[in-house]
């Protein structure tokens, strides 16, 4: 009597990395030829254990180096309190859990989540990697998912036409230290969306439907600067990082000359402790050169390979693209095109970056920065505090904005000149730059007017750029600042922190001399820190109609 096993088969779909254009991962797609065999694995959480192992088997014989995404419906962890026999299969293999990435797969109603959040520990414990699947077209609580703490977070391609949500799921990202993934990507239009909304990882028709045999090439379309998501303070690592070709540290020189010369794409091999960790890296050129030289194969054959390696290079998950730079610094050149190993917070290497991916997004990063500075001052325009300043409302996190500019500054074109009014316009900006370092972030939004944007305890520096002696063509100048606090919760976007800073701007231009004003979002009045009649001990008052 035939088995159910016989009339099941699996395809496999890319899962492509957005900024370096490769496919990071495989996810494994039960395709049954007759019946509804996932609707009874919703059923019998056994019966979708059975299929998490045949799925992983499936892609063990394909040979393929490719982290994989094995779905699992979330009652089966919650019921089961793991993935049965899975564990041993993957060891079996030669492969390790850390390169197994489990994607639960709603619906999440009635699942205990106690049970499950227990369920999910474990499986960490193990070295297993989470994904939670199906956001925004699931069930999965807000509350349950940030519980979860996934290091992925795939989210259905229908809420791209919802850019807000994208967003604000993306800095949640950001806060729970995922990866956010955009699945059933079909156009290109909906790959530009993903993105613009900063989304790391996608898979989709797109790119390369599901196959019997897991393909080589994956179609991206070329990215245009407006499709590129703005700068933070990385880029970070995660974003680039790579499948690893692993081997036990116990691995022959010749286990090693293998694999390289059975994956040509394969630019070096790690060889990992039972733990995960990274102990020696093995650079593809300078191996092969030392097993092909003469006397080099009777010589290291039988060897350990980790007499032929270096010492690892690594850095965490969390760290930015400069950071590795730094890394890669330290050392002889000859290891400079070394891949670098990234590891996850227990030390277990999750994959690589190499230095040409690294380089080729900073120098996207500073075009896109110099397109958008400021030819007098070299200071970034208004989108960039905009920017950060949505962010952290959607990320709820309170902020300062301040505006400044030169009191009467038509009067010193006029009368000193515009030679001497943009020279002035450039050392308030200096000064404005070296008072916020570290602590703010400074635009320049056209003729004399500037932006910044910091927490309210770093508005000091700032407001001391006031008492600097300001002149123009041996002509005193003075400065005007205004200020709004916007507290987590009182604004709903950049929009309204700035209709609240217009009328703070105004108060603040109708004062004599240097001055600062300051309001705080939702609140009637303002503080004169600064100005006439004005003291840090006795402020006055006035109302403001924002």
């Amino acid at each position: 009597m035939p088995s159910w096993t016989d009339a099941l088969r699996f395809a496999f779909q890319p899962v492509v990395n957005l900024t370096t254009g490769a496919t990071a991962a495989l996810e494994i797609l039960a395709r049954p030829e007759t019946g509804d065999i996932l609707a009874e694995a919703h059923r019998n959480p056994e019966l979708d254990g059975r299929l998490a192992v045949l799925a992983f088997r499936a892609a063990a014989r394909k040979e393929t180096l490719l982290p994989l995404h094995i779905n699992v419906f979330a009652a089966t962890l919650a019921d089961l309190g793991g993935i049965g026999p899975l564990p041993g299969a993957i060891r079996e293999a030669g492969r390790m859990p850390w390169e197994v990435t489990l994607d639960i797969v709603p619906p999440y109603a009635h699942v205990p989540q106690r049970a499950l959040l227990e369920a999910v520990t474990a499986l960490r414990g193990q070295g297993f990697r989470i994904s939670a699947d199906g956001i925004g077209d699931g069930d999965v609580p807000l509350r349950l998912l940030t519980d979860l703490s996934p290091d992925l977070v795939k989210l259905d391609a229908s809420l791209l036409g919802r850019p807000a949500a994208v967003r604000a799921m993306r800095t949640l990202c950001e806060e729970l230290g995922a990866l956010l993934a955009v699945e059933g990507v079909e156009t290109e239009r909906q790959y530009a969306a993903a993105l613009s909304a900063g989304a790391q990882l996608a898979q989709g028709e797109l790119f390369a439907p599901p196959a019997r045999i897991p393909v080589a090439d994956v179609y991206v379309p070329p990215r245009s600067p407006a499709a590129a998501p703005t700068a933070r303070s990385g880029p970070f690592v995660r974003e680039f990082v790579r499948p690893a070709a692993l081997l036990p540290v116990t691995a022959s020189a010749l286990q090693v000359r293998t694999l390289l010369t059975g994956s040509p794409d394969v630019s070096g091999v790690l060889l990992v402790d039972q733990a995960g960790a990274p102990v020696r890296s093995v650079h593809r050129s300078r191996f092969l050169l030392s097993m092909s030289g003469r006397y080099g194969h009777a010589l290291y054959a039988d060897r350990p390979a980790v007499k032929l390696g270096d010492a690892p290079r690594t850095v965490g998950v969390d760290a930015t693209a400069w950071e590795v730079l730094d890394v890669v610094a330290v050392g002889g050149r000859d290891r400079a095109s070394d891949d670098v190993a990234v590891v996850d917070r227990l030390g277990r290497c999750v994959g690589v970056v190499r230095l040409a991916d690294l380089l080729r997004a900073l120098a996207e990063t500073r075009v896109e920065e110099a397109a958008g500075l400021n030819p007098l001052t070299r200071l970034p325009g208004s989108d960039a505090i905009t920017q950060e300043a949505d962010r952290r409302v959607a990320g709820g996190r309170g902020f300062a904005l301040s505006w400044l500019d030169i009191d009467h500054f038509k009067q010193v074109n006029d009368g000193a000149g515009f030679a001497a009014g943009d020279e002035l316009i450039r050392s308030v900006g200096r000064a404005l730059q070296e008072a916020a370092a570290g602590h703010a972030r400074v635009g320049h939004i056209g003729g004399d007017d500037f932006l910044v944007l910091a927490d309210e305890t770093g508005l000091g520096p700032v407001a001391a750029v006031l008492d600097l002696p300001w002149s123009a063509g041996g002509r005193p100048v003075s400065l005007s600042l205004a200020t709004v606090v916007c507290g987590p919760g009182s604004v709903a976007d950049h929009r309204q922190a700035a209709a609240y800073l217009a009328p703070l701007k105004k108060a603040a231009k109708a004062l004599p001399g240097a001055s600062w004003v300051l309001g705080r979002a939702g609140l009637p009045g303002y503080e004169i820190r600064h100005g006439s009649g004005a003291s840090w001990a006795q402020a006055g008052y006035a109302v403001v109609e924002p």
